[in-house]
């Protein structure tokens, strides 16, 4: 099989495998990313008079595409939850990339309306089982030295599915970018056969002896080293740690526990400030922004102006890496939240300047201001209010009840975006993009204030210094619970 292939050519103890795993896993997220980015070039031809359907999609029809990914999405988190505890989270993670795999199938086989929101409804699963199966498999296989590093490719082939979308657009036909789109789930599904289950999973389902060979492959090792014995011993410590019951447990915690619902609180109040800030809408309007910003005055396409803004997420996103260590979270969130909100001001004053709720074109040469607010917009939700949220999320929460925190708040954001997209057009319509970007500039600067006033600084905190921060139990008193319950135990 592959994996014993591929223990041949890596020196022992490398980290050759888990990078390996880790860059095929993330393939479902860079599906999803296509999907999020195609909708931009191909939602403005489905419209066209050169539609491939047989009649131009109506508006409204591109506005349930948009949005019913999220609807999906909501209850397929908890399924996916379900899936990957009962399955395992190999199996989970390959239903998301066959979840993909129809989504792009569906749109070869018909242009009707039926089978384009069903095909959008796909996605929804998609993306479910990529941002609950794909954090989890990669803590499961990584070494702590490099788990920070995987965890980032996650948000990063997301972004890099973007811009490939944005650029096949520009010079691919419809069938042909279909086709380009659907190898991806295809290739995952073929090679990902070949890799093994998660460790962690082959000890909950008692198949220690598998559990251990699989750790020796990630590890480059052979399965007798003592330092593969010896992480199996971590393993099996963790495991009867996490018994099952744990949702249960959480959802009482949440609510009747004055430290961790004050943290859930603010993290809901954090997740919302950056699923309300634009720039999902922007990312999957991004052509149909510039031709009304344009007016086909630029040198670049609309689409080629939208592969400009992935190219920028892109670039944020290793910005994130460097500095989310260096900076702190809360200095780094905050900054690129205020820096959001003034480039949506401007970017509303321009739209309501050059042409108010009825905006038809652009306006010759300032045309280059909604370009420039629109990359800034862009680089800042990838710099800091795309990934911080997710870091403080799991560093305000402890490893038990980190699982179920987190599908809880994947479903919230879920529900939010699938609004934010069906009512972006109806509301652009009626009000004009100037309306719709102040309502995205007051929701940052908003949240600018309460990140200052009430988000905590998680960076090397433990949660007990965090939750005395934020009005909780202090450090005391909690290690005080914290031996009552061992003496107890």
């Amino acid at each position: 099989m592959l994996k014993y292939t591929m223990k041949k050519y890596c020196a022992e103890g490398s980290k050759f495998n888990q990078i390996i795993i880790a860059s095929l896993m993330v393939l479902p997220a860079f599906s999803y990313g296509t999907a999020v980015g195609w909708i931009s070039p191909m939602g403005s031809v489905l419209m066209s008079s050169g539609s491939p359907s047989s009649e131009p999609v109506h508006p409204t029809t591109i506005s349930w595409m948009a949005s019913v990914v999220y609807i999906v999405g909501t209850p397929a988190v908890f399924l996916f939850g379900y899936l990957v505890d009962n399955f395992g989270r190999k199996t989970a993670l390959m239903l998301a990339s066959l979840a993909m795999a129809v989504c792009w199938s569906l749109k070869l086989y018909s242009t009707e309306t039926w089978a384009l929101i069903t095909a959008r409804a796909m996605v929804g699963l998609g993306v479910s089982g990529a941002y609950v199966v794909t954090p989890l498999y990669i803590k499961e296989i990584s070494e702590d030295s490099i788990r920070g590093t995987l965890g980032s490719l996650v948000v990063l082939s997301q972004n890099l599915g973007n811009l490939v979308a944005y650029v096949m657009g520009e010079y691919l036909s419809y069938h042909t970018m279909l086709w380009a789109c659907l190898a991806v789930p295809i290739l995952h599904l073929v090679t990902f056969t070949t890799m093994p289950e998660t460790p962690s999973y082959l000890l909950k389902i008692g198949k220690v002896e598998e559990a251990r060979d699989a750790l020796a492959w990630l590890r480059c090792r052979d399965s007798s080293e003592p330092e593969v014995t010896s992480e199996m011993q971590t393993l099996v410590l963790e495991l009867e740690q996490t018994k099952s019951g744990q949702l249960a447990k959480t959802l009482k915690s949440l609510i009747s526990d004055r430290s961790t619902s004050r943290a859930f609180r603010i993290t809901l109040t954090v997740i919302l400030a950056r699923e309300l800030c634009g720039c999902v809408a922007v990312l999957h309007y991004a052509s149909l922004i510039f031709n009304k910003a344009s007016g086909g005055q630029w040198v670049l396409s609309p689409n080629q102006q939208a592969s400009v803004l992935g190219l920028v997420q892109i670039v944020g996103s290793f910005t994130a890496s460097l500095l989310v260590e260096r900076t702190g979270r809360k200095p780094l969130l905050g900054s690129t939240c205020f820096v959001s909100g003034i480039a949506l001001t401007t970017l509303g004053a321009w739209f309501y300047v050059n042409g108010g709720a009825d905006m038809s074109g652009g306006a010759g040469g300032s045309s280059w201001i909604p370009m420039a607010a629109l990359c800034l917009c862009i680089y800042c939700d990838a710099a800091g209010l795309q990934p911080v949220p997710f870091v403080i999320m799991t560093e305000m929460f402890s490893f038990q009840i980190r699982g179920t925190v987190t599908a809880i708040l994947i479903a919230f954001t879920c529900v939010l975006v699938s609004v934010e997209l069906r009512m972006f057009q109806p509301i652009e319509a009626s009000m004009g993009l100037y309306f719709v970007f102040w309502i995205f500039a007051a929701v940052c600067l908003v949240s600018t204030i309460y990140i200052a006033l009430v988000v905590p600084e998680t960076k090397m905190r433990s949660i007990d210094e965090i939750y005395a921060e934020i009005g909780g139990k202090s450090k005391k008193t909690k290690e005080k619970d914290c031996e009552a319950d061992v003496t107890k135990l």
